[in-house]
Formats: structure tokens, sequence, C-alpha cells
């Protein structure tokens, strides 16, 4: 546990207060990071996976179909 837990009276919380305030933290920090610019491996990966996509298009799933079978196992 880190200092902070106690000093900012986190230790004192509710679970849900816990669990909403965990949930703000979160958000804020995906916030941040759709704003921070890649980094030259992840433009990499990103310019592969695009040119990957453009030579062969019908090796996608559509998400329908994605989402279909793991509901599927879900299921089961």
């Amino acid at each position: 546990m880190s200092p902070a837990f106690q000093t900012l009276g986190i230790d004192r919380l509710s679970v849900a207060d816990r669990i909403a305030l965990v949930d703000d933290i979160w958000d804020s920090v995906t916030r941040e990071a759709e704003n921070a610019p890649l980094t030259d491996a992840q433009s990499r990966e990103v310019e592969a996976r695009l040119a990957a996509h453009r030579a062969n298009p019908h090796a996608a799933i559509p998400w329908e179909q994605v989402e279909a079978e793991a509901l599927a196992r879900f299921r089961r």
C-alpha cells in the first residue's frame, strides 16, 4: 500500500467510493493517453498492420462475427 493511500484517506473510503475513485482515475489516464503521441515503434506497428490489411482486406473478420462467436462461447 502506498503512503498516499493513508495520507489521502483513501483507506477510509467505502468500497463503493474507492471503486468510483478508481473509475475516475482510470478515465483521467485514458483521456491523457488518447492525446499522447505514439512512439516510433507504435507508429511502425500501425503502419505495418494497415499495410497488411490493405494487401489482404478479406482476411479481416467483421466485428459482428467476432462478437457473435465470443458470446456463443460465453453462453455454453
